[in-house]
Order: structure tokens, then C-alpha cells, then sequence
């Protein structure tokens, strides 16, 4: 029996072996098959053009941009676009979403109908429809001299949603930082002595650099840039464009209805027991749902809620649809201008690959972390 059993460890050792050799002959056959048809079509190979000027502009952009900017520079600029507007988009469908999960298990007719026709609504419309809707939307608003202003500090109109600004230097935006990390060492030296002033420490850290940034602030400097008509346009404050307006509110509407769902399955989920031993401990109904419910849905609910930020932070790619230069799109108008397809859908993959498996190791890190033991 041992003989026999040492012979199929050895045999199946064996056929994983010849299993990895013919995938790897397939894929350097693959690999030199394209190098060959690349090389016999006169098309050049590496990535020495990411030093190369582009000659086409960026309309929004998170860092400066400009025609003679780099190739790496203008994809860094699609990347961190893709960032801001998936990372804006997962927190505002979240906070949508919960609400629309408490709605459709509240118990209250109203509120339940509410939330149902929102979810299957905007659950049952394409993503890319609704992008484009909501651009024609953003687009067709007033010009700017007639602009709809909110509490002369907030202006709407075609050229995109003006806010107001905070006006920080790179210096400030250092003593920032330097305060937060004092912030969040203090708050864990404190917890580690048992001290419950960590949060305290950590608040008054980003207080004094506030009021130190006040204080050295040069006369007539405003520390916030508020939007203003000048002639025909909108000065000062933050610009949204309405690219980036609409594809940030379609990723957050599509994507709160199916997180809305997500959250009334993981409320629902939980034993009714558990919420009746939690009355009859005299707990108030906002206390149960508090310290008992949400605690125990998030656990069942937050494998999905990966996957579901994951699939809103690859569908940011829907923006190419409507001018917004994501990653994708960036990468798409490069493979065009300098011919370089198989580096930069390389680039494009490995930094897909990059975002999408970072934001899945740390869900999964909390979802580790947040699961009751004993369990499997």
C-alpha cells in the first residue's frame, strides 16, 4: 500500500510538471510568434516612448498637464482620475445605498416603496445609458451668466459644478500631513497605555496646524477660493466638470442600488433572536440596530460589498463614452497617437491588476478581521 501510494505522488508530481512545461512552450510560442509579426511590420517595441511628448491636451486632469507632457505623465494623470472619481463613487453609493437598504427593511410602507422603485430602476438601466443621460443633463444647464447659485458659494451651470476651495501651498499641505501622522501616533501610543484621550491628541494636532496655517498666512490671502462670475466665466474655487459630474453620479446611482441590496439581504440575515434578547436587555430600538444589527449584517454582507466595489472601480471605464479621460480612455488615445499596442495594454492591464487587487486584499484583511471566530 505505501509503494502504491508513493507511485501516484510521484505520477501525479509528474503530470503537473509536463502540464506547466506545455503552458509555458505555449506561451513563449505565443510570445515569439508576436515578435516576429511585430518586427516583420516595422513597428518599433519597448517602452522608451513613455519618455516621448504626447502633442495632445487633457481636459481634466488631477496634476498639471500640457500638450509637451510626457507619455508616463499623462497616463499617471488617467490613473489618478480613475482613482478620484471610483473612490468618490464607492463612498457615495455606500452612503446611498445604506440608506436605501434601512428604507426597504423599515417597516414603513412609504419609505419601502420608495426604495423599491429606486433599486429596480436604476438597477435595470445600463450603466452607460445613464452615463450619458446624466452628461446631457450637466451639458444642457444654464450658461454661466445665468448660473443657478447655491448660498453664493456654490454655481452650477454647463461648464461644470463650481465649489469653493481651500487655497493651500505645497508647504501647508506638508504641515498638514506632518500633523496627521503626529495625530495618528499619538492616538496609538495613547490606546497602547490605555489612555482614552488618543482621539483627543489626535483632534488637537490638526487644530494647532490649522490655526498655525491661519496665523502664517500672508495679509488680504483668503485660506478658501469662492466662485465668481467674471465676464463669461466662473473664477476661483474647484471645477467639476461635467464629464467628471456625470460619470461620478452615474457610478454612484447604478451602483447604490445593487450596495442597496446588499445591505437589506445582510439586515435581513440577522437572527431575529438576537435583536429580541437585545429589547429585552432594555436596549432603545436606535441602540439595537447600532450595537447588535449592523455589527452582524456587515459581517454578512461585506464579501459582496468587495466584489461590488470592485466591479464600480472597473467600470469607471464607462467614461470614455462621454470625454472622460480615465485610464482607459488615456490608453486608448495613446495606442492610437504612437502606435505602442501591446506595451500599453500591458500598462493598462498591470494597472487594473494593481488598483483592483490592492482594494481586494484590504476588504478581505477587514473581512478576516471582522469575522467571528469559530466560524468557518
Amino acid at each position: 500500500m505505501p509503494r502504491f501510494a508513493s507511485f501516484r505522488t510521484r505520477a501525479g508530481f509528474t503530470i503537473q510538471v509536463g502540464l506547466l512545461l506545455v503552458i509555458a512552450l505555449v506561451l513563449a510560442g505565443l510570445v515569439l510568434t508576436a515578435r516576429e509579426n511585430i518586427l516583420g511590420q516595422g513597428m518599433a517595441t519597448g517602452f522608451g516612448f513613455l519618455d516621448r511628448s504626447t502633442g495632445w491636451p487633457v481636459n481634466v486632469s488631477v496634476i498639471e498637464l500640457s500638450a509637451r507632457s510626457s507619455y508616463a505623465r499623462v497616463l499617471l494623470a488617467g490613473l489618478l482620475n480613475t482613482l478620484v472619481v471610483g473612490a468618490l463613487a464607492l463612498v457615495l453609493a455606500t452612503l446611498l445605498g445604506t440608506v436605501l437598504g434601512l428604507m426597504r427593511v423599515s417597516g414603513n410602507l412609504i419609505l419601502e416603496i420608495i426604495g423599491t422603485t429606486y433599486v429596480e430602476i436604476f438597477r435595470n438601466v445600463p450603466m452607460i445609458l445613464q452615463a450619458f443621460f446624466w452628461y446631457a443633463v450637466f451639458t444642457h444647464l444654464p450658461s454661466p451668466r445665468q448660473a443657478i447659485t447655491f448660498a453664493d458659494a456654490v454655481v452650477l451651470s454647463n461648464r461644470g459644478l463650481v465649489l469653493p476651495a481651500p487655497e493651500f501651498s505645497a508647504t501647508d499641505l506638508g504641515v498638514l500631513a506632518l500633523a496627521a501622522l503626529a495625530g495618528v501616533a499619538a492616538r496609538v501610543l495613547a490606546a497602547r497605555r490605555g489612555l482614552r484621550a488618543g482621539r483627543w491628541l489626535a483632534l488637537g494636532w490638526l487644530v494647532l496646524a490649522a490655526v498655525l496655517l491661519w496665523a502664517g498666512r500672508a495679509p488680504g490671502v483668503p485660506m478658501l477660493s469662492v466662485p465668481e462670475l467674471q465676464g463669461l466665466r466662473i473664477a476661483g474655487g474647484l471645477t467639476l466638470k461635467p464629464e467628471f459630474s456625470a460619470l461620478l453620479v452615474g457610478l454612484s446611482l447604478f451602483g447604490a442600488a445593487y450596495i442597496g441590496e446588499i445591505v437589506r439581504g445582510g439586515l435581513l440575515s440577522v437572527e431575529p433572536g438576537k435583536l429580541e434578547a437585545g429589547r429585552a436587555l432594555g436596549l432603545t430600538p436606535g441602540q439595537v440596530n447600532r450595537f447588535i444589527r449592523l455589527p452582524l449584517a456587515l459581517r454578512a454582507m461585506l464579501p459582496a460589498l468587495s466584489n461590488q466595489y470592485i466591479w464600480l472601480m472597473k467600470a469607471t471605464t464607462v467614461g470614455i463614452a462621454i470625454g472622460y479621460p480615465d485610464f482607459f480612455a488615456v490608453v486608448s488615445t495613446a495606442i492610437n497617437q504612437s502606435g505602442q499596442t501591446l506595451e500599453l495594454l500591458a500598462i493598462l492591464m498591470l494597472g487594473f491588476l494593481a488598483v483592483n487587487y490592492t482594494l481586494g486584499f484590504a476588504l478581505n484583511r477587514l473581512n478576516e478581521r471582522l469575522k467571528l471566530k469559530g466560524r468557518s
